[in-house]
């Protein structure tokens, strides 16, 4: 039975993000590219939410829509703050929404490209603290210090350039850059993906561990399916702008209820020459956002569509065990999961 959150810090409804489609020299508007189609999810405080898709699903912009790096098109996205106060960050002022981003923080995919190389690693990590004034002198040090404790770095690293380092150390700089305001939501946009396998599960661990030990909350945006079952209390999974299943991480991964979901599951390699790695490739192509087809977006690529799901959206429902999905013929159709091992 999958558990919706009942202390929840992240409330999303509605949520869209079109980006015009411009043409001539008066930039005339003749369509719209709908990176995020009316996205609904949940998040519980000390829960961690994976979004997966394929490249181009609105994953990314979704994350930046939620700390309105980008601003939605419409919808709501409700966050609970320390005191209490439940705030729309896709309409607030900017004053309250630099407040409401003490709280709220991303790590990026990319450790390299996310750090100023001009600047020390000291610098990087101190950069919110000055800017909020919040601490300076000694106490800044001090702060800084503990902090690239916390993530497994030595303070003596701190004057340092980010050149000077690995690619996991560059990604621990950037946790400490993330969580030196103390937020409770951090979005990880990809946060493992351009790191070696090794070094993947060293950062995983660190995060799980920071979690626990500062009571943090992640929405965790991945297209690898093995690092979010690892990783991750619940999954949405994400095609062409919109959710089309949202479960319980082992509901996922043993009992999908949308042929996307399971189109997925299929893809992942199995580590066994013995074993199946899954079902017939997917055929077709991932639907255009500015012209998706009618009804549901899957049914050119889905083997179990009908007349209806060419014709008609279908809702994104709960079901019986507690999962959703939107699928027409969700839990009639009998999606086996991942392979056995």
């Amino acid at each position: 039975m999958v558990a919706e959150p009942t202390n929840e810090i992240l409330s999303v409804d509605g949520l869209k993000v079109h980006f015009p489609i411009t043409t001539g020299l008066m930039n005339k508007t003749i369509g719209y590219v709908k990176a995020v189609d009316d996205v609904n999810f949940k998040i519980g405080v000390g829960e961690t939410l994976g979004i997966v898709g394929e490249s181009g699903c609105g994953k990314t912009t979704t994350g930046r829509a939620i700390l309105r790096a980008i601003d939605p098109t419409d919808g709501k996205v409700l966050f609970r703050m320390k005191n209490g106060d439940v705030v729309d960050t896709a309409s607030i002022s900017n004053n309250l929404l630099d407040r409401v981003r003490q709280e709220m923080q991303i790590v990026f995919q990319d450790p390299f490209a996310s750090l100023n190389p001009r600047l020390t690693v000291f610098d990087i990590v101190a950069d919110p603290l000055k800017v909020n004034n919040i601490a300076k002198g000694q106490e800044l040090e001090d702060i800084v210090s503990e902090m690239l404790r916390t993530v497994g770095l030595s303070p003596e690293l701190s004057r340092r350039y980010p050149h000077a380092f690995s690619g996991g150390q560059r990604q621990r700089i950037g946790l400490a850059r993330s969580l030196i305001m103390n937020p409770r939501l951090v979005i990880a946009d990809e946060p493992v993906s351009a790191l070696d396998v090794s070094v993947q599960a060293q950062i995983l661990n660190l995060m799980q561990d920071l979690q626990e030990d500062l009571g943090l909350t992640y929405l965790f945006i991945s297209h690898d399916l093995s690092v979010v079952q690892y990783i991750c209390h619940r999954v949405a999974v994400m095609y062409v702008g919109k959710l089309v299943e949202l479960s319980d991480t082992e509901e996922i991964f043993t009992s999908p209820k949308h042929p996307y979901t399971q189109a997925l599951l299929d893809s992942v390699p199995v580590p066994n020459p013995k074993i199946s790695s899954g079902q017939a490739t997917l055929e077709g192509e991932i639907a255009d956002p500015s012209n998706p087809p009618r009804g549901c977006y899957f049914h050119p690529r889905c083997a179990f569509a009908k007349d209806i799901c060419k014709t008609e959206d279908p809702p994104f429902k709960m079901l019986d065990n507690g999962s959703y999905s939107r699928c027409h013929f969700a839990g009639e159709i009998d999606l086996p999961g991942v392979a056995a091992s």
